[in-house]
């Protein structure tokens, strides 16, 4: 089926709609419906065929006008304002938690906050008195460190901006079992981000690293080589070379395609 990719904020979570009668294109500005209400968003990736069944995709409700411009820019002004006075609130209380950012939905009818924790935060006090200022109905979300990450922005060991802050719109899972495929050094300072997790970036090349590795031999095995039988004792998995420890003549590298 046709759908159509969204998403709400610069480099944010790209979510699928029902694209109707509409053709769209990317960078147009739309109304959708989302379990949180009406929302303004940017369409990203127009006419990307997916196996879900239709009656699961919210529908895009309009492409937006500039009525609805304006009103989202006076969403943002608002939001902006409704972050300032939460963050006073917190200081106020000192409340163990940094709060990210504020969002209305589109029609006003909920005032989100986003904010991050170490522990388990008990807001219900808080949101009381958000409600109580903005009449609106408050939700309070406590995110991940990749999340704060994508948010604040910086730079990483390679010395490009974030991945996830100027391009990643899905923060996949990653885990060590990459780093070890791909023969790097389990030593947290090459491995972990900014962020103190596992670099992102660990993701791209796991794909091509499995492709590569599937026929190869593992540590460990015995093979054949022109000097004799020898151990393997690591891999060079994309340049398909192994190294081998040989009796009476140490250790020497030998092709994939020249063992056996």
């Amino acid at each position: 089926m046709i759908v159509v990719g969204v998403n709400f904020k610069p480099y944010g979570q790209v979510y699928y709609f029902d694209p109707g009668k509409f053709n769209l294109k990317p960078n147009i500005t739309v109304i959708v419906e989302t379990e949180h209400g009406l929302q303004f968003g940017t369409v990203i990736n127009p006419k990307i065929a997916i196996n879900s069944p239709k009656k699961d995709l919210k529908k895009i409700i309009r492409i937006a006008n500039k009525n609805d411009f304006t009103k989202h820019k006076k969403n943002l002004k608002d939001s902006a304002e409704a972050l300032r006075v939460c963050r006073k609130i917190v200081e106020r209380n000192n409340m163990n938690m940094h709060i990210i950012d504020a969002s209305y939905t589109f029609d006003r009818d909920k005032l989100i906050f986003r904010f991050l924790s170490d522990t388990r935060i008990d807001f219900r006090e808080l949101a009381r008195e958000l409600a109580s200022i903005y009449k609106v109905r408050i939700e309070l979300r406590q995110i991940g460190i990749r999340d704060k990450a994508k948010e604040v922005g910086g730079y990483g060991p390679c010395g490009q901006k974030l991945c996830c802050a100027r391009f990643l719109q899905d923060l996949n899972a990653v885990s060590i079992n990459m780093a070890k495929n791909q023969n790097i050094a389990l030593n947290p300072s090459k491995i972990n981000g900014v962020c103190g997790r596992l670099m992102c970036c660990l993701k791209y090349e796991e794909d091509t690293y499995e492709c590569y590795k599937k026929d190869m031999k593992k540590i460990g095995d015995k093979i054949n080589t022109e000097y004799g039988e020898g151990t393997i004792t690591s891999l060079d998995i994309l340049n398909q070379k192994y190294k081998v420890n040989v009796p009476e003549h140490g250790i020497i590298e030998v092709d994939k395609n020249e063992s056996n």
